[in-house]
């Protein structure tokens, strides 16, 4: 079955009493068993029978069961956040005395996790080009414990090589853990391209419309003490499990992930253009653009849609401001791939809390803007934006 018939006829690892159609959200916290033996096996493992909603629940257990038929995955788990699984994955993976190795150019949260809350732990990470192979086999030695990416970062669109970065990994023995939230997990093979693991903030494409917060790890079995730790640790002592309700919203949006996908892609492809035509308008990044400087090496490694975030540069903050307040339709919010066009100001609102001098490090300007494109017509986006972009360029 191709992505889109899967993600519809996945069955449920139990028939439901009275054979209902969606998988029903089992709003409980615990669960009968037959007898003390039955109990036993469950709590220790030995069964997939759930036991407490805390760890286990049918209606998350789906959920986890539908994306890892569609990814190749040899495990999948579900958390209340795109930070949450982060969080246990990063965790199931570092020691003290042991570093990380990545780039500045982070989400603002991810990059303070392995900066400050990490560090506290004796956690090192190393930041660098990730762009650059030589600096990467650089900054890799015998305390590496993993190299973490993101697939398109936020919001400098940039794009790595991930294979020479699985090459590095597996020279080392390490694994490479990537962010793959900018592009479906189901527009490309994680496990061909040498990824080991992917974290998801599933709140995005996968909700299917901003009804739900969610992350997931997409595990392809490669390193079974990771995975186990996960499981075992992360999920039982950490505390992020995902909620049924939310695995129960998010499980329909997978249900049309594709089609939301291709329409906001296509989309964003023809804003990215009209946009890069437009007087003001002084940079435009988006991958899917020629002029991108990583336009092939994405083509390449995700195809030929681009993804839904798109950002341009104005000549300076003050005419950034004057815009964002000049939008009429679409959203002066944060969040990516809501059904609704969104936009906002990164330096002053994700990244506010930095420094200026960390920002620069980082890359991120004050002369940018983020756009995250839904299913409105891209003509009516368009019109928004141009029409917000002359007045406040004129202002």
């Amino acid at each position: 079955m191709k992505e889109t018939t899967k993600a519809i006829h996945t069955p449920y690892q139990r028939r439901d009493a009275f054979d209902a159609l969606q998988m029903p959200v089992y709003h409980t916290m615990a669960f009968e068993f037959d007898n003390a033996s039955e109990m036993a096996d469950a709590f220790c493992g030995r069964t997939n029978a759930p036991d407490y909603s805390r760890v286990l629940n049918p209606t998350v257990t789906h959920f986890e069961e539908i994306i890892a038929g569609l990814s190749g995955a040899k495990e999948v788990s579900a958390f209340s956040s795109g930070m949450a699984a982060i969080s246990a994955m990063l965790f199931s993976t570092v020691a003290s005395g042991k570093n990380v190795v990545s780039s500045r150019h982070l989400f603002g949260n991810t990059y303070l996790l392995l900066t400050q809350t990490l560090h506290r732990f004796g956690v090192e990470a190393r930041l660098t080009d990730l762009t650059d192979t030589k600096l990467v086999e650089k900054a890799v030695d015998d305390n590496t414990c993993c190299i973490f990416l993101e697939i398109v970062t936020n919001p400098q669109t940039e794009v790595a090589d991930v294979k020479e970065l699985s090459r590095i990994a597996k020279k080392r023995g390490i694994p490479l853990i990537a962010d793959t939230t900018m592009i479906p997990f189901t527009q490309f093979d994680g496990k061909d391209l040498g990824l080991d693991f992917q974290v998801i903030s599933s709140t995005k494409y996968i909700s299917g419309g901003a009804t739900s917060l969610g992350g997931v790890i997409i595990d392809y079995g490669n390193f079974t003490e990771i995975s186990r730790r996960i499981k075992k640790e992360a999920v039982f002592n950490l505390g992020g499990y995902m909620t049924p309700h939310a695995a129960y919203m998010q499980t329909l949006g997978l249900e049309t992930l594709q089609v939301r996908y291709e329409r906001q892609a296509e989309s964003a492809l023809k804003i990215a253009r009209m946009l890069e035509a437009t007087p003001g308008v002084v940079e435009v990044g988006y991958p899917g653009l020629e002029s991108h400087p990583n336009y092939d090496l994405f083509r390449k490694q995700y195809g030929e849609k681009a993804g839904a975030m798109i950002t341009f540069d104005l000549p300076d903050e003050e005419t950034c401001y004057r815009f964002i307040n000049s939008l009429e339709m679409v959203h002066r919010a944060t969040n990516l791939f809501d059904n609704r066009s969104l936009a906002i100001h990164p330096a002053s609102t994700i990244f506010g809390p930095f420094s200026p001098e960390e920002r620069e490090a980082m890359d991120v300007k004050s002369t940018t803007i983020r756009l995250s494109i839904g299913l409105e017509d891209p003509e009516d986006i368009y019109t928004d934006l141009s029409r917000a972009i002359g007045k406040a360029l004129k202002d």
